[in-house]
């Protein structure tokens, strides 16, 4: 659900940018956002970084060019000060115990496929196999359903888990996150006075289309009205009331919609062409119409909210161009063919990353507060490594799916900040005796 001249799964070689990434460029966070701040010096994020002796023991070895993406580690031990530390929301008031067991459900459906053999035949990392992130997966299973509380399940852990931590950015573990959502748009089957603005199903003829292919612009004109001059004609799948809805859902790569009828449906990534996206919030700044200070989603949206005309000159600069399949109300899907599930997927680049994985985030994440205000808190998550995003590159990158909606896409919109990733695999023998902090 990304940018994803893809959006989400179905698709091997294709280029894929969340929206948020839009926001490498252009964001910077919000300060007026309360920021959680750890309670004690030891608990502060270093503690979270890669230990420099681990570093150097895993990277020395090897060309700049091979690093490896992930480092072995144990677990790291809970300061009693850092609730941030524990996934308390999985035995909380409302418990999200269900949703991530639903999750680890559909990774461990995932790896049984051929697609997950041939992922797994080349992985990177020694020590990474299908075999045992499935067996990992189904030990932090039966974990999760006999612990009570996030303490235990965070000792129990420690016992038997080693952590693969991403050296990030910086090759001490620092990476951005970001974050995309499914957005709920109201959209007819039918072109009427008030739905005019299609997206569109690919081409029958699209593997024949010859290179460059066309633009944009030549495809559905400066107003996206004009399709019916040229290869679109006929192949309208939805129509939208907003010139920009449409390019947004592009943007995500999948939608759910509401039909006049009452009923919702949902489409996703059907194909893209090939050229790279170009951010309108970047074209906005680079003429000066927004200041590159504190601009967020919600201000780029702001912005042609109050200039509508205006989206007939930033709209076409983005050459890059997203097809769409009717999903029938099927939820988002990632990019290892399974259903995203809202705070619990996450998309990275899977050239380094094991698909399908168990893995533990720790970052800092906006949230709606009793008062709808946007608050962020340092989180620690287990999640599923459930999708990838063509913008998602490189160990320093984790993208976070948020679900559907409109508070999904403000919390979105707004989310980024440096954390950190690891991974969860069963200790094998050599870890138990070599692996130290």
């Amino acid at each position: 659900m990304k940018k994803r001249f893809a959006g989400l799964g179905k698709f091997n070689k294709i280029i894929v940018i969340s929206l948020p990434v839009v926001l490498l460029i252009l964001l910077v966070r919000m300060q007026s956002f309360t920021h959680q701040e750890l309670i004690s010096p030891e608990c502060q994020v270093k503690k979270w970084d890669i230990p420099v002796s681990l570093t150097a023991e895993n990277q020395d070895a090897f060309p700049q060019k091979q690093k490896l993406p992930l480092i072995p580690r144990l677990p790291i031990t809970c300061c009693q000060s850092d609730p941030s530390c524990l996934d308390e929301v999985i035995y909380g008031k409302i418990p999200e115990k269900k949703a991530l067991i639903s999750a680890i459900a559909r990774s461990l459906q995932y790896l049984q496929t051929a697609n997950a053999a041939t992922a797994y035949q080349n992985y990177p990392v020694a020590g990474i196999t299908r075999d045992r992130v499935f067996k990992s997966l189904k030990r932090f299973r039966e974990l999760l359903l006999k612990t009570n509380s996030a303490t235990e399940l965070h000792q129990a852990i420690e016992r038997e888990f080693v952590l693969y931590q991403s050296v990030g950015k910086d090759n001490k573990g620092s990476v951005l996150f970001t974050a995309y959502y499914e957005p709920l748009y109201a959209a007819s089957r039918l072109p009427t006075t008030e739905y005019r603005y299609p997206v569109y199903r690919l081409p029958p003829d699209f593997n024949s289309w010859t290179k460059p292919h066309p633009t944009r612009e030549e495809l559905e004109g400066v107003d996206g009205l004009q399709s019916a001059k040229g290869k679109l004609r006929g192949l309208e799948l939805f129509w939208f009331r907003d010139r920009l809805e449409p390019y947004l859902a592009q943007i995500e790569g999948s939608a759910r919609l509401q039909l006049p009828d009452g009923t919702q449906t949902t489409i996703g990534y059907g194909g893209n062409t090939a050229y790279n996206y170009k951010s309108i919030g970047r074209e906005l700044v680079n003429d000066g119409k927004l200041p590159l200070q504190g601009i967020t989603m919600p201000i780029i949206l702001d912005y042609f909210q109050k200039h509508p005309q205006e989206l007939n000159i930033y709209i076409p600069r983005d050459r890059s161009f997203v097809f769409f399949q009717e999903n029938h109300g099927e939820p988002a899907q990632g990019s290892i063919n399974v259903p995203l599930t809202a705070e619990r997927s996450i998309a990275t680049d899977k050239s380094l990353m094991p698909p399908g994985a168990l893995a533990l985030i720790r970052a800092s994440i906006p949230f709606v507060n009793p008062t709808g205000k946007m608050q962020e808190r340092i989180i620690s998550r287990y999640v599923l490594d459930q999708d990838t995003g063509g913008a998602i590159k490189g160990a320093g990158r984790v993208d976070y799916f948020l679900g559907t909606g409109k508070i999904a896409g403000d919390r979105a919109g707004v989310t980024v900040s440096n954390g950190q990733l690891f991974y969860l695999l069963l200790k094998s023998k050599q870890e138990l005796n070599t692996l130290a902090f």
